[in-house]
């Protein structure tokens, strides 16, 4: 890794702060920099600093090893289940589990999939998900979703959904609202001309959903949009972890053995 870019990075984002840059690591210098980055407000940054940013970005995606979905195999038409890091996948459009405010997470090196997409992005991500909810003048409600560019990331754009947040008890409302969450981000990516679409598991981490029941509704609600419409697009059910790759490929192969009785 070339260590002069994180460093002149990381000397930029806190002269913004009005401070100096602590004694580092340099196993401790990409999380310091990121905890920056992820509390940084959407404001104006230097071209310098810009620059410097993409090409560590681009740098560090590449490292990590990009996925193309013209390398993977649907598990049915249009259909495909993968396993790995969404910010690493080549494809139209992907979508990130965002919150009310869409500005991206605020927590610094935050676990979430909202935190991960805005930080490999960059900060522009931010700056545009700001100018849209400035014009909009209100939160995002729950179920609906918008679009944006994708910067840094390999796909072309990112699809921000706010899924519901379970408290207590699951409800008919919170499975109606999420079902709402997929309708919507595959209606703005047909609107929008985007060929494939990657879902992460909305809902199911920091908000509550629980796992099984997420899938159930996510994999229904593709299923259902796509007979209706006739919509063309390829969809991939993108999982972090082995439970939910079980999960999706368990339901998705009792579908395909349900169509092929068909056949």
């Amino acid at each position: 890794m070339n260590t002069e870019l994180p460093d002149k990075m990381i000397e930029i984002l806190c002269a913004e702060r009005g401070e100096r840059v602590p004694p580092l690591t340099e196993e401790n210098k990409f999380p310091f920099y990121r905890a920056l980055v992820n509390v940084r407000p959407p404001i104006p940054a230097s071209e310098e600093f810009l620059n410097l940013q993409d090409k560590y970005l681009q740098q560090e995606i590449q490292k990590k090893g990009i996925t193309d979905i013209a390398d993977l195999q649907p598990l049915q038409r249009d259909i495909y289940l993968w396993k790995g890091d969404i910010t690493t996948l080549k494809c139209d459009g992907i979508v990130n589990a965002a919150n009310s405010k869409m500005l991206g997470c605020f927590c610094p090196n935050h676990g979430c999939i909202d935190n991960a997409i805005h930080t490999y992005a960059g900060i522009q991500l931010r700056s545009e998900c700001a100018e849209i909810m400035k014009k909009q003048g209100h939160d995002e409600p729950t179920g609906t979703a918008k679009i944006t560019k994708s910067y840094n990331l390999p796909c072309k754009y990112i699809l921000h959904t706010v899924g519901p947040v379970v408290y207590g008890k699951l409800t008919e409302q919170n499975k109606t609202d999420l079902a709402n969450c997929y309708r919507a981000c595959l209606t703005l990516a047909d609107k929008n001309g985007l060929n494939s679409l990657a879902f992460c598991c909305i809902s199911t981490g920091e908000f509550r959903f629980p796992n099984e029941i997420a899938a159930q509704i996510a994999v229904r609600t593709v299923e259902e949009y796509k007979a209706q419409t006739n919509s063309k697009i390829k969809v991939i059910f993108n999982v972090f972890k082995e439970n939910d790759y079980a999960i999706y490929k368990r339901i998705l192969d009792s579908i395909r053995a349900i169509k092929k009785s068909f056949e």
